[in-house]
């Protein structure tokens, strides 16, 4: 049966012992309350929504009508204002989703595991955008779809982390379980993050090096380079605002879980008395 603790952890996970709730550890677990997370995301999410929908419907048309052709990709430069953001998400987000198991596995929060649990599908959703907008951006430029090219051959492997992490953590019966299983699958798999940024630098590759990040000035001409940002930007909030609610459903999910079951508890313990 799925029941709320004590202290007032997620139905269907287990309490942390008081040894996980040292220091750093009883502070994260303030946030464990769903109560609490539900009225905190409840004022955050619109306004993630709101910033959203207005960077993405200013740098959107920015970069797709009124920024300049590229002097040497021409107008197939404008896939980048997608490619590039899903890129980073790509690696960002898997970063968090990193982080977020360390915490589920060190402190056992139980909203760190369905947040991981609800980020997977996203991550693996904008993964699969950056390959997809990479290959359209290589036909015209390389000649080709495709090329088994280190930069591309790690990010299809962050893909299947993705996708590993997703299945894995609903394969088992027992949630809690499912979610130890993923959270070691995301911490094994980070060390493909380093791969993944550094092998244009590793390898003679023919993916170009970093233009925006690079160390010094960037490569971009400003009139690029900004409403790539400004994408860049409501990507980013449109990510968080996505998993957020996700992770909202599924606590409300888990909520009403709970409920339905005690109250067929108590109905069943009436009808016996």
């Amino acid at each position: 049966m799925e029941t709320f603790t004590s202290d007032g952890a997620l139905p269907g996970t287990a309490a942390a012992s008081p040894a996980a709730r040292g220091r750093g550890g009883a502070r994260l677990h303030r946030f464990a309350n769903p109560g609490r997370f539900l009225r905190l995301s409840g004022r955050v999410l619109p306004w993630l929504i709101g910033a959203a929908v207005l960077a993405l419907g200013v740098g959107l048309p920015w970069a797709l009508f009124f920024s300049p052709p590229d002097w040497q990709q021409g107008e197939t430069v404008r896939i980048l204002h997608v490619h590039v953001p899903m890129a980073w998400l790509a690696m960002g987000g898997y970063a968090g989703l990193a982080i977020g198991s360390f915490v589920a596995l060190v402190w056992r929060h139980p909203l760190a595991d369905l947040a991981c649990r609800e980020l997977s599908p996203v991550g693996a959703t904008v993964t699969a955008l950056c390959l997809a907008t990479g290959s359209i951006w290589g036909r015209p430029m390389w000649g080709t779809w495709w090329v088994w090219d280190a930069r591309l051959t790690s990010v299809l492997v962050l893909f299947f982390l993705w996708l590993g992490h997703a299945a894995l953590v609903r394969a088992f019966e027992d949630p809690e379980r499912g979610a130890r299983m993923g959270a070691i699958l995301a911490l094994v798999g980070a060390v493909n993050l380093p791969v993944v940024k550094f092998s244009v630098d590793w390898w003679n590759t023919l993916h170009q090096p970093a233009s925006v990040t690079r160390i010094g000035a960037p490569a971009l001409h400003a009139d690029i380079l900004y409403p790539l940002l400004v994408c860049a930007l409501g990507f980013t909030l449109a990510f968080a605002a996505l998993v957020l609610a996700r992770t909202r459903a599924a606590v409300m999910e888990r909520r009403v879980r709970a409920l339905q079951t005690a109250a067929a508890w108590r109905a069943e313990a009436g009808g016996a008395a």
